[in-house]
């Protein structure tokens, strides 16, 4: 550990002050484009905000000993607090709202901190595929539940189990926009080029055989019209 900040405010002033120093502590650069200076920055601050918001609503407030954390790594952050999910971790994404915590969720809502509207997860994937970043992910442990957020990385280097959790994923997201998935949108997702056509196709037979996706159509024969919907559609 080469540094450690503690926040005890009140959430509304302690939001503030954890994304300030977020993006302190994470990479940024200048993007000028006409007349004006653009920051750019290794992390969609969208998907941080809603992260940090939903571990401060979602914890459970019985544990003792315990609160939010933000881990800052050199490729990765980590936000972890004490509670478990109140759904299906594979249904994260479609679910209807659900709160642990109604009051503080209702004043925070007030604050303008959160929607209630269980759509933070869905705004945390999209945030991290329109910067073509590896897939977000959420891990469950006994008494605690912790998002992960990645910076960029080659596609050839992120490792097979993150490239399904982002196919599944991305068909999440086009299902509940009416869409579905293609060879060509899992392309755009991931930055790829139509030369890589093959290796996206043998990733989402990969993912089929997974059981995480299926086919819209089984009656289409063509690769290139095939789509692809999750597999709870």
């Amino acid at each position: 550990m080469l540094k450690e900040v503690t926040l005890d405010k009140g959430y509304t002033v302690c939001i503030e002050e954890a994304l300030t120093y977020i993006y302190a502590m994470t990479p940024t650069s200048e993007d000028i484009k006409g007349a004006y200076r653009e920051t750019e920055y290794a992390y969609p601050p969208t998907a941080i905000r809603e992260v940090l918001a939903n571990a401060l609503i979602h914890q459970d407030l019985t544990v003792t000993g315990a609160g939010t954390t933000i881990e800052i790594f050199d490729s990765r952050i980590e936000v972890t607090n004490p509670g478990t999910l109140l759904v299906d971790i594979n249904r994260i994404i479609d679910n209807p709202p659900k709160s642990r915590n109604e009051k503080l969720s209702r004043l925070m809502r007030r604050f303008s901190l959160c929607e209630e509207l269980g759509t933070g997860w869905d705004k945390i994937v999209s945030a991290t595929e329109a910067m073509q970043l590896p897939a977000p992910r959420m891990i469950e442990y006994e008494s605690n539940t912790r998002v992960k957020l990645f910076s960029s990385l080659p596609f050839s280097m992120i490792p097979k189990d993150e490239k399904l959790l982002a196919v599944y994923q991305h068909a999440s997201i086009k299902y509940l926009q009416g869409d579905t998935m293609t060879n060509k949108s899992l392309r755009e997702r991931f930055g790829l080029p139509s030369t890589a056509s093959a290796s996206i196709s043998r990733l989402i037979k990969d993912a089929i055989d997974k059981q995480i996706i299926k086919p819209f159509d089984e009656t289409v024969s063509s690769n290139r019209m095939m789509q692809y919907i999750p597999f709870y559609a």
